[in-house]
């Protein structure tokens, strides 16, 4: 294989250094960045700062639109898991559906014959000969979980050099090499939603499609109030309910075929059902074997053991109860550092 890598650049100090890593290693990199909520020939801020790293990298530089498929496959999915009670992952869903669809196109029209991104993560070809995802040596930093819906043919080709670094040691790199970027703070936000306000986001797009208000109802069918349209509320939300009962309350579950929001103080389970399985270091989960799971982003995981229970959903089934358990988010099944699978939660 050729020394040629199309690497993903934000504009920010990872997939600056990203860059600068893998010259460092002997490739050949080209700089690409995806304009995906923009139409031709706009486009945003990061995409102008990234052709700015480039050039100060002497890297060549090109900005691809994408935003019909953005549209399509993230954009609608947002909308549409709301609409049915679930609280969408929109980066587990972009990644393997655009960012790296996109850039392996990139790719084969350049002659390259990997991509690389800004990832805190690894990627490492294990002895069943499966490519398998590893977290990322700064656990506080560990972004393995938002690929969990990655091909073996997408990671075949992925490049994640950060992996075995820290952020402040990235930083430190950025510092050094004197780069613009090495200041710049990350983005916390949903890269579509500027102000991070997807109740507003939600109301825009939706119109008169976006669900009434209806009741906030306790777990035992007492109704206690009213709430403003399902579509503002997730699995697990405590503030903004203006409902006072003298304790700690949680949207608990939502039910949208009645339009209630439904209330109660405990959140944990025992065990969860998942679908769209993508399985990664192993074809399928051992029953017998006890893995690791973490049910979002910033969970650090809990000990656990999976089993089919059908052509597609598998049990999830923890040895003590978790917190927060949300239909529409991933559960990635980890066995130690390697990301077996991930699935979306029923």
């Amino acid at each position: 294989m050729s020394k040629k890598v199309v690497v993903g650049m934000s504009g920010g100090v990872d997939s600056s250094v990203c860059v600068h890593l893998l010259k460092e290693q002997g490739y050949e990199v080209i700089g690409v960045t995806l304009e995906l909520w923009r139409d031709e020939p706009e486009v945003c801020e990061d995409a102008t700062e990234a052709r700015a790293n480039a050039d100060e990298m002497g890297i060549s530089h090109h900005i691809i639109h994408g935003k019909p498929e953005f549209e399509r496959e993230v954009i609608s999915y947002f909308t549409d898991e709301y609409l049915h009670g679930r609280t969408p992952n929109p980066c587990v869903r972009c990644n393997p559906t655009i960012k790296w669809k996109l850039l392996m196109e990139a790719a084969d029209r350049f002659g390259a014959d990997y991509v690389a991104t800004g990832h805190y993560a690894k990627v490492k070809l294990l002895a069943n000969g499966r490519y398998g995802v590893m977290k990322a040596a700064d656990e506080k930093k560990d972004q393995s979980y938002v690929l969990a819906q990655l091909s073996q043919d997408q990671l075949s080709r992925t490049l994640l050099p950060l992996g075995d670094y820290t952020k402040d040691e990235i930083r430190n790199i950025a510092k050094h090499l004197g780069l613009t970027s090495a200041e710049k703070k990350d983005s916390q936000d949903i890269c579509f939603i500027d102000d991070n306000d997807y109740g507003r986001f939600l109301r825009d797009r939706l119109g008169d499609k976006l669900p009434p208000e209806g009741d906030f109802v306790l777990t035992d069918g007492t109704v206690v109030g009213r709430h403003k349209g399902i579509t503002n509320y997730t699995i697990g939300q405590r503030k903004g309910l203006g409902i006072a009962l003298g304790e700690r309350i949680f949207v608990n579950r939502i039910d949208v075929e009645k339009n209630q929001v439904i209330l109660g103080t405990d959140l944990y389970v025992k065990e969860l059902t998942a679908d769209s399985w993508n399985f990664i270091s192993e074809p399928d989960l051992d029953h017998q074997k006890l893995y690791t799971a973490r049910v979002r982003y910033s969970n650090s995981g809990a000990a656990c053991h999976g089993e089919r229970i059908s052509d597609t959903g598998y049990k999830i089934t923890f040895d003590d109860p978790v917190r927060g358990v949300t239909p529409g988010q991933t559960v990635a099944v980890y066995d130690g550092d390697i990301l077996v699978a991930g699935g979306i939660i029923c």
